[in-house]
């Protein structure tokens, strides 16, 4: 019986023997006023609740301020006091549950909560996640969540359950209305969040090691083993901050053999097995300033390494569609691209036009999305010398048909999860930028698949919605 059930029955039990007792006192007992008065407070308390959700989102700042004041210092003292944040926990609770059959998981409200309302109350909703998340038995819980929880450190870190919004701000510094109004303020915002593509199995519903999910996407297995991800991470983390090129380069190459070969390898395995492992999905943040760009850097990775990527720009991240392996290497890769991109825009200073008004941003901008497309023309060549090079060296025909089929499933789940894709292209204005991301791509370190074939013996536009 999971820890919800059990509280349900608890709270069942403790009502009927509140009852029993109410019945033995009598009419008119002290038992039947205190009743009343309690629940006379919480009526209270969840209508001031409401009046403060209504002024924050009308911008009325002055009755904001007058309901938080009235919650800060409820009647009853301590008693109004917990009412008072029993309220807004089991709202809070409420909301993140309700989000998570909404397709919503832990790293993409921490995501959006960070973007909208900024670095403490996100702090405050992954408290909310923590909390929201107890009930439910770990292996009821999908592996993909588990990591997103530890990454967040999402824990219940607090004591007393009925205080844990007055411990929460202890921890940050702030007064009671000042946590009242953050609390007020979470609360509007995630009850303000859309539907979005469900990615897996909502706690609760899981099974380890099984698939799940909506739109034909499941949860999956046949990723990449920690292993080599922590390999791979050191390589790239080395790749980007040495200082000499041909370093560099020699360990990123090094990586990206890996994962290459852990990907085409992966393919003829699936191929044999009699459980067919699907395509998921994977949301990866893509950050302001020059998101447009960075959208379409994540494109060109994903295609080159058999993924689909659609942007949702006012979520801030796009949905990465493919096979496990394959999505992480489109992750990794995205990442270490992404700060070799950087360190070249940067590395190229500002700008000014000939009235000495700044064009940074225009250049930077125009920089980021050559770097983008020339990337992209050098991904798809060695995509195709790769998977030519593995076949020949393998001989074995079954290659080419089996990766053409995993293309296919991808295509199929893209089109079952975004039913509605709309293609836009983006493009630089700043032919100085143009020109320096270009050849900053060109220099770049990516040897994604060219590498694969003669260093093992084994069997080998941005989308927005």
């Amino acid at each position: 019986m999971s820890t919800r059930n059990r509280e349900k029955r608890r709270a069942k039990q403790k009502a009927r023997a509140e009852r029993g007792r109410a019945a033995a006192a009598g009419p008119g007992s002290r038992y039947d006023r205190e009743r009343e008065q309690r629940e006379l407070s919480l009526r209270s308390a969840r209508a001031l609740i409401a009046a403060a959700l209504d002024a924050h989102d009308q911008g009325d700042d002055a009755a904001l301020a007058n309901h938080l004041a009235s919650l800060a210092t409820p009647p009853g003292g301590a008693g109004g006091h917990r009412i008072v944040n029993t309220c807004l926990d089991s709202l809070l609770d409420g909301l993140v549950e309700m989000l998570w059959e909404a397709g919503w998981q832990p790293a993409d409200l921490h995501r959006v909560v960070s973007r909208r309302a900024g670095v403490r109350v996100a702090a405050l909703a992954v408290d909310a996640v923590a909390a929201q998340m107890r009930q439910y038995a770990p292996s009821t819980v999908d592996e993909r969540w588990t990591g997103q929880l530890r990454a967040l450190d999402a824990t219940v870190w607090w004591g007393d359950d009925d205080h844990w919004l007055d411990a929460w701000g202890a921890r940050h510094g702030r007064g009671r209305p000042e946590v009242l109004g953050d609390a007020v303020e979470l609360v509007n915002l995630l009850r303000g969040l859309p539907v979005i593509q469900m990615l897996g199995p909502v706690p609760g519903t899981a099974r380890r090691g099984g698939a799940g999910g909506a739109g034909g996407v499941g949860s999956g297995s046949g990723g990449v083993d920690q292993g080599l991800l922590d390999k791979v991470r050191a390589l790239l983390a080395k790749a980007e901050s040495t200082s000499f090129a041909e370093e560099a380069e020699a360990l990123t190459a090094k990586a990206q053999q890996l994962m290459a070969r852990h990907s085409i390898d992966e393919a003829l395995l699936a191929a044999q097995r009699t459980v067919t492992v699907e395509p998921i999905g994977r949301r990866i943040g893509i950050d302001n300033p020059y998101e447009a760009a960075k959208a379409i850097l994540l494109n060109v990775i994903a295609g080159a390494n058999r993924c689909h990527a659609v942007w949702a720009k006012h979520l801030g991240s796009s949905t990465v569609v493919g096979y496990p392996s394959d999505i992480d290497a489109v992750e990794l890769l995205y990442t270490s691209l992404l700060v070799q991109a950087t360190t070249a825009m940067t590395h190229a200073g500002t700008r000014q036009d000939r009235h000495g008004r700044s064009r940074t941003r225009s250049f930077r901008q125009s920089f980021l999305t050559a770097f983008a497309t020339r990337i992209g023309e050098r991904l798809r060549v060695a995509t195709e010398q790769a998977s030519a090079q593995a076949v020949a060296e393998a001989g074995d025909p079954r290659l080419l048909p089996v990766l053409a089929s995993r293309d296919e499933s991808v295509r199929a789940a893209v089109a079952a999860m975004f039913p509605e894709i709309v293609e836009k292209s983006v493009s630089g204005t700043d032919r100085e930028g143009l020109a320096f991301g270009r050849a900053a791509a060109d220099l770049a370190t990516l040897r994604i698949r060219d590498e694969v074939a003669g260093s093992s013996s084994a069997p080998a536009g941005s989308r927005d919605r």
